[in-house]
């Protein structure tokens, strides 16, 4: 089974908050009337039919640990019978407990992270739970078999090393290319940071970059994947900044891709 579940954080953003607000803003989309709920693939995906939508979490008054332990217990409890979760941020900050769980459910696990910026830096601005940080909490643990990021277009010096210390294999979008789809491995998953594409096609987020991948092309990432997916989370939608929705559709457009991928796929 496929459950979706919202986890509205975002104390753990180093520029703007705003992603908290973000899960029922993505959901909304499917009932707006501007869209279908079809995938490109041909299926509907429609909530009681082919996924279960669990709610959002109430980490409003917790602290980071607070929150932190809270996430992580209920994603595991919620995959703990082989069910697949897409995850609804919230801040990038939130993918370390969300995927500390299935990589206790699933070692080793792969991760596909795509994303405008590694978030590998040991300690930023002195909290190393910043949303700029999970892949360097996640990679300490030695309990990620490889970790693979898409999109990255802002490296700096401590990142390299970072990159270096940890094994990761990054592709910058200055060198962007799909070869690396052949070479992903199960079981996989995937960590979509909105901000990964061209500010063009997703204004609704904190950190505006350009320079990033075409919605058409993430599309084409998603769809091109051939090895099981065993969760995914979207983190990083900032409503406060949206323009008339076009980053909440957008989210809720890759939120079908994700979930049409998921539903085909199996260990």
């Amino acid at each position: 089974m496929l459950k979706v579940l919202g986890i509205p954080f975002d104390k753990n953003s180093s520029f703007l908050q705003g992603p908290a607000l973000a899960p029922p803003l993505i959901r909304k989309m499917d009932t707006d009337g501007s869209a279908n709920r079809f995938a490109e693939n041909g299926m509907s995906i429609a909530v009681n039919e082919n996924y279960m939508d669990e709610g959002d979490l109430n980490l409003q008054s917790f602290s980071s640990a607070e929150a932190f332990n809270s996430i992580k217990s209920s994603v595991a409890h919620h995959i703990q019978n082989g069910d697949k979760l897409i995850c609804l941020g919230g801040d990038h900050s939130v993918s370390y407990p969300i995927i500390a769980a299935h990589a206790d459910a699933y070692q080793p696990i792969h991760i596909l992270h795509l994303d405008a910026h590694a978030d590998l830096y040991e300690n930023f601005e002195d909290n190393p739970y910043s949303h700029a940080s999970p892949f360097a909490r996640l990679m300490e643990t030695g309990n990620i078999a490889s970790l693979t990021q898409v999109g990255i277009r802002t490296l700096n010096t401590h990142q390299r090393e970072q990159a270096a210390k940890y094994g990761v294999r990054i592709i910058e979008m200055k060198d962007f290319s799909t070869n690396f789809i052949q070479t992903l491995s199960s079981p996989l998953y995937i960590s979509l940071d909105l901000d990964v594409l061209d500010p063009a096609y997703a204004p609704g987020i904190s950190h505006h970059e350009p320079g990033g991948l075409t919605a058409r092309e993430l599309i084409s990432i998603i769809q091109a994947i051939r090895v099981p997916i065993i969760g995914a989370d979207i983190v990083e939608y900032n409503p406060t900044r949206d323009i008339n929705n076009m980053t909440a559709m957008v989210a809720y457009k890759l939120f079908k891709e994700m979930a049409a991928k998921m539903l085909t796929t199996s260990l």
